[in-house]
C-alpha cells in the first residue's frame, strides 16, 4: 500500500484502531468501523485474545507483470 495513495480499506489498521480504542475505554470489544470501501465488523475476543474481522471483499484491480 505504501506509495499507492489512499486505499479503500485497511483491515490491519481497522483491527488496530478497534483494539486501541477498547484499551482506552472508548468502545466495547465488538465494533463496526466504516471505511471508504465498506463497513468492517471487528471483535476482540476476550476468551482467546484474538481479533476477528468480518466484512465484504471485492475485486478492485487486475494487473500484469511484463518482463
Amino acid at each position: 500500500e505504501r506509495g499507492a495513495g489512499e486505499t479503500l480499506a485497511c483491515g490491519t489498521g481497522a483491527c488496530a484502531t478497534a483494539v486501541a480504542c477498547c484499551l482506552n475505554n472508548l468502545v466495547d470489544r465488538h465494533v463496526f468501523i466504516e471505511l471508504l470501501g465498506g463497513t468492517l465488523e471487528i471483535e476482540w475476543n476476550k476468551e482467546d485474545n484474538h481479533v476477528y474481522m468480518t466484512g465484504g471483499a471485492e475485486f478492485v484491480f487486475e494487473g500484469e507483470i511484463v518482463i
